[in-house]
């Protein structure tokens, strides 16, 4: 490999902010927040809105309030 052409490729924490699931996965995403895992190493932190612990493939789980569109929504609310 060609050095100083290719991104760093580290440990990086991702946390699951719709279940606080957290895991460690190498990356090469730059972020500026850290985080202390459970081995008191700090490591960047990215934030995902969904992963394997909240999608519902994944939790047998339907996790959508309303499966009716906006649009069916406003006329149902403003319907005289």
């Amino acid at each position: 490999m060609k050095k100083e052409i290719h991104p760093e490729y580290k440990d990086v924490v991702f946390l699951d902010i719709t279940s606080g699931y957290k895991f460690i996965n190498k990356s090469t995403l730059n972020t500026q927040e850290t985080i202390e895992w459970e081995d008191g190493k700090t490591y960047p932190l990215v934030k995902v809105e969904i992963s394997s612990a909240s999608h519902p493939f994944y939790t047998g789980k339907n996790t959508f309030a309303s499966k009716a569109g906006r649009v069916e929504k406003f006329n149902k609310k403003y319907k005289k």
